[in-house]
């Protein structure tokens, strides 16, 4: 040892073989409106909805109907009901084989979840879209697990709910796929005539041949803020019809404004929202007035009662009644 060495504190010495205590993985996220750092904790409490700025991030099947229903109330409808590649369909991937892989990258099985369960109490038949499952896309199996679960909801007189997610109809069944729209269609009517209630929820996004049919035919339409509703998306639109669109076209909250949908209601209030509907609806799970508002509603209830409005009213007589209707060309 030199007399440098002497004089000089030796460094500090280490321990070999430690490696860094690293931060593990997956405990944060990034909201996609507001940028912000969340804690997926804290995330997944608030029903992944950014605690800072409300943004709805997207929310799976079986995660959403678990929140939805009352705790341990949840049984499934129509988990049998698997796909099958009857079209042996083919593009870059085999359709069996992107079904395999969006298996096991989900906790749903198909891009539909079905159930029913409670809701305060009120028993209800409920479904909800994984967009996460081929986008959510509606294939034979997804019009089944629909009408099974209008069916359940038919036998024991039970509202339906349904929370929409979904780019369209799924192109590997072709018009196995078409056809749902109008099996789901006709369920609706059925249990429409039978005066059994459908609430459709819509969430981000709502597209194509859903929108175009279950999604719009609720008796109650509630869309979640900032939700994308439409059938074909805004770039289509504007490279067919070559003009631009209005700021927030297709958002849940220009449909509110234009008369397309009834309510916007955050995720976090759903519950209280859709279980004050049922009330008024005489569904619900408790004694008219025994609810947290005045009117027996949840605590934020902004639904007034309904007048009853014959679907087929006389038609009027006299000159008004030769007018020509808006946009008659005739």
């Amino acid at each position: 040892m030199s007399w440098l060495d002497k004089i000089i504190p030796p460094k500090i010495q280490t321990r070999t073989g430690l490696g860094k205590r690293g931060v593990p993985e997956g405990l944060w996220s990034k909201c996609v409106s507001c940028q912000a750092v969340l804690y997926k904790e804290e995330l997944s409490l608030s029903l992944q909805v950014c605690p800072k700025c409300g943004h709805h991030m997207r929310l799976g099947g079986l995660e959403r109907l678990e929140s939805f229903l009352d705790a341990d109330s949840l049984e499934a409808i129509g988990e049998d009901v698997e796909p099958k590649d009857i079209l042996k369909f083919r593009d870059q991937k085999r359709y069996r084989d992107r079904l395999a892989e969006a298996r096991k990258s989900n906790r749903a099985s198909e891009a539909v979840v079905g159930a029913h369960g409670t809701l305060k109490g009120a028993p209800v038949a409920a479904l909800a879209f994984d967009f996460c499952f081929l986008g959510g896309s509606m294939g034979s199996v997804v019009g089944e697990r629909f009408v099974r679960a209008a069916d359940h909801s038919l036998e024991h007189r039970v509202p339906l709910v349904c929370f929409s997610a979904s780019g369209g109809a799924r192109m590997q069944e072709a018009l196995y796929s078409l056809m749902q729209m109008a099996k789901t269609t006709a369920a609706i009517a059925r249990n429409r005539r039978a005066g059994i209630p459908f609430i459709s929820v819509l969430t981000d996004p709502t597209m194509g041949g859903v929108s175009a049919s279950l999604a719009m035919l609720g008796d109650v339409i509630i869309a979640e803020p900032n939700a994308l509703v439409g059938f074909a998306g805004p770039r289509v639109i504007e490279q067919t019809v070559r003009q631009t669109l209005p700021d927030g076209f297709q958002r849940a909250e220009f449909l509110l404004e234009h008369g397309a949908i009834d309510m916007i209601v955050d995720r976090r209030q759903i519950r209280d929202e859709i279980s004050g509907l049922l009330d008024k609806f005489g569904f619900g799970g408790r004694p008219a007035g025994a609810g947290d508002g005045a009117d027996g509603s949840g605590p934020d209830a902004k639904i007034l009662e309904a007048e009853i409005v014959d679907e087929n009213p006389p038609r009027a007589t006299g000159p008004a009644a030769d007018s020509p209707e808006p946009g008659d060309s005739s």
